[in-house]
C-alpha cells in the first residue's frame, strides 16, 4: 500500500452555479457530468484527482467544515481573481514554513 493517493473530492453547494465561478477564479476547469439516476454536477480533474461539485441535497449531510487546499501557480493571481468574492479572503497571502499561503472561504463556507 505505498501508491497511495487522494482520487476523489466531492463538496455540497447550494448554489451549483456560483460555486463554479469561484472554483474558475482559482483555475479549476469544470465539465458537467450525471450518473445514473444520481443529480447533475460539476467535475473538474486535478492532476489525477477529481474534484466535483454536487448540489446540496436535504437528504444528505452538509460538506460545510471541510477544508481542502490547493498548489497553485501564482497566489497573488488567484487572489486578485477573487475579487468578485470579496468577503472570500479568510487570511491574506502571508509566508508560513510550508510557503507562501492565505487562507479563503467559497460561497458555502468551505475553507480552502
Amino acid at each position: 500500500m505505498n501508491n497511495i493517493s487522494l482520487s476523489l473530492v466531492v463538496l455540497r453547494f447550494t448554489d451549483l452555479e456560483r460555486a463554479a465561478r469561484f472554483y474558475e477564479s482559482l483555475g479549476l476547469k469544470f465539465i458537467r457530468h450525471g450518473h445514473g439516476g444520481g443529480p447533475e454536477h460539476l467535475s473538474a480533474e486535478l492532476g489525477g484527482c477529481i474534484f466535483e461539485v454536487y448540489p446540496q441535497s436535504p437528504k444528505e449531510a452538509t460538506t460545510i467544515g471541510t477544508r481542502i487546499g490547493f498548489r497553485v501557480p501564482s497566489l497573488d493571481a488567484v487572489i486578485m481573481a477573487l475579487s468578485d468574492f470579496p468577503a472570500a479572503i479568510v487570511t491574506p497571502p502571508q509566508e508560513s514554513p510550508w510557503g507562501r499561503r492565505a487562507v479563503v472561504s467559497d460561497p458555502e463556507g468551505h475553507r480552502i
